[in-house]
């Protein structure tokens, strides 16, 4: 458990953390135990009063949100989805970085009339093409997007592109960029107004840190 006074910073599981950690450290702010092979999700921190919570990507903004966590760091891709209106985004960290786009076939001619596009960011996927005037049936999934018009599920896909190569091994290509996304350190509002003096060498350190990594 996290003590009453601690300063608590939600961090993404998966790639997001991989990337976290080296720029944590650079800022002075290291876990007490190896945050990967653990099973616990509260760490302690070598900063008095700082802990690290591990969770899910996609419950950051949550955390945030509600005040358990004072800060976090999640995908701008997460933040699109969840709306996050309540939130602020005090740093572009620069990491994990990839592309949100849509996709499909490689050489299959779009569908003109009503479009099934699956995608676990549904929201996103919804929005961005009502601005687009196009009608689409959101078909939600969780993972093994690339199947989805391979079976003839969805016409097209909305999901994260890194290198593009899966999309090329399973026989499609990326078509329109939604959004260029990086992980993102967020503070709800009302934490920011009480804890600022708090909060403000976190971001400095951070953004410190993102200046030598880049030299």
């Amino acid at each position: 458990m996290t003590k009453q006074d601690d300063m608590v910073i939600a961090l993404s599981k998966g790639r997001i953390l991989d990337d976290t950690l080296p720029l944590l450290a650079k800022a002075g702010i290291e876990p007490l135990e190896d945050v990967r092979s653990s099973r616990k999700l509260i760490f302690p921190t070598n900063q008095p009063n700082l802990s690290l919570i591990v969770i899910r990507a996609t419950d950051v903004p949550t955390y945030v949100e509600r005040g358990v966590a004072h800060l976090g760091i999640a995908g701008k891709d997460v933040l699109m989805e969840h709306g996050a209106k309540d939130i602020y985004e005090l740093l572009d960290l620069r990491i994990a970085r990839c592309r949100l786009m849509t996709a499909g076939i490689k050489g299959v001619p779009r569908v003109k009339g009503r479009v099934r596009v699956a995608s676990k960011f549904t929201s996103i996927a919804r929005s961005y093409f009502a601005e687009r005037g196009k009608q689409v049936d959101i078909i939600k999934l969780y993972g093994g997007m690339e199947l989805a018009p391979l079976l003839g599920l969805a016409d097209e896909i909305v999901d994260i592109v890194d290198t593009g190569k899966t999309l090329t091994a399973n026989g499609l290509e990326p078509r329109e960029l939604i959004a260029d996304i990086s992980s993102r350190l967020i503070v709800s509002r009302a934490a920011y107004k009480r804890n600022q003096q708090q909060i403000d060498p976190i971001v400095e350190k951070l953004a410190a840190a993102m200046a030598q990594l880049e030299v």
